[in-house]
């Protein structure tokens, strides 16, 4: 029986990518044959990245890593997850709150397509209290944001967040 690539889709906004998707990306890599980060478009939030911008990020913090590709996409997740032929949908799951919101959006997405699956992997504790939003917070008031982002697009963010002490 010929085994048929089980593909899985990371969605967010990650704006910017953290040390926590990152941590989540890995270890779906471990899961699946191939990942498809995806940058998903929310008309809700203004970005301080454009997709394009984030993608780019995205990509150079995976470089290294085999089996993952980079896309963005801005409507609905399911019909992307079926044009893929992806069978999961990989989310990072940090505390009760997130869960509440995903465990919703999960069954929505199984009522809207039936052959996803979507997979909660619970936040590593180091990363319990990271988010992008933080990141963006410490860098705007040009604090060390070293620890929380994969270290090729430190830069590039603090180009775009970070203001200089004086």
């Amino acid at each position: 029986m010929k085994h048929r690539e089980r593909i899985a889709v990371v969605p967010g906004s990650f704006d910017p990518i953290t040390k926590g998707h990152m941590d989540i990306i890995r270890r779906a890599q471990e899961l699946f044959d191939k990942v498809i980060v995806l940058v998903v478009i929310n008309a809700m939030k203004t970005p301080s990245f454009s997709p394009q911008e984030r993608v780019e990020l995205i990509r150079a913090s995976v470089n290294d890593l085999e089996g993952i590709e980079v896309d963005s996409y801005d409507g609905l997740l399911v019909n992307y997850v079926r044009d893929v032929g992806a069978c999961a949908i990989v989310k990072g799951l940090r505390a009760v709150t997130d869960f509440e919101y995903e465990f919703q959006m999960a069954l929505i997405n199984k009522e809207l397509y039936d052959k996803v699956e979507t997979v909660f992997l619970t936040t590593s504790v180091e990363n319990q209290y990271l988010s992008s939003s933080v990141v963006k917070q410490i860098a705007s008031f040009g604090g060390n944001i070293h620890p929380f982002v994969p270290e090729q697009v430190h830069d590039k963010i603090m180009e775009r967040l970070g203001k200089t002490r004086r």
